[in-house]
């Protein structure tokens, strides 16, 4: 399937062929809560009636507010989160977001795309 733009243009989703969902952001994106709300819109356009794993690329990512963070723990068509990052902010980030919300869904925070995938992929762990 191909990329769909996320409302404002700050990011991408796409539903792969092996089953799950991209969520891309731009290199040096400030995510605002209007940008999560459009992302998590966007998941759920284009998994239908469906839920899968979703993998959320913030590597490069400036900055996530703390009302796009609070978005980010409604319920969605994602059974279950890999957060990939590179730097010890994304670390932070992602971090400070699992201390204080609770995820709709199991949620990881990975620095390594092959681990973040082989853990999306795995069935009832």
């Amino acid at each position: 399937m191909e990329p769909v733009m996320v409302d404002g243009g700050k990011g991408t989703v796409e539903l792969s062929a092996d089953g799950v969902i991209h969520l891309m952001w731009e290199p040096k994106v400030r995510i605002e809560v209007e940008d999560a709300q459009a992302a998590m819109a966007a998941v759920n356009r284009i998994a239908g009636d469906g839920n899968y794993p979703m993998l959320v690329d913030m590597a490069t990512t400036e900055n996530v507010s703390i009302q796009a963070r609070s978005v980010f723990s409604i319920p969605c068509a994602a059974n279950r989160i890999a957060l990939l990052g590179s730097s010890p902010v994304d670390r932070i980030i992602a971090n400070f977001f699992l201390g204080v919300h609770n995820p709709p869904c199991p949620t990881r925070f990975f620095t390594s795309r092959d681990e973040s995938m082989k853990w999306l992929q795995q069935t009832g762990k």
